[in-house]
């Protein structure tokens, strides 16, 4: 059981550590469509 568990903790860290490096290293591309959204006037307070 010892063993068993070493190697699935192994194996996690692992998959932890590859996939923050792939976060750090993906270049994700900005949004190219601009975005517009009308506010009403009634959801602002005077």
């Amino acid at each position: 059981m010892f063993r068993f568990s070493t190697v699935f903790l192994v194996l996690m860290l692992a998959g932890m550590v590859g996939g923050a490096i792939f976060l750090a290293t993906w270049e994700i591309p900005a949004p190219s469509a601009p975005v517009e959204k009308v506010i009403p006037d009634e959801q602002f307070p005077r």
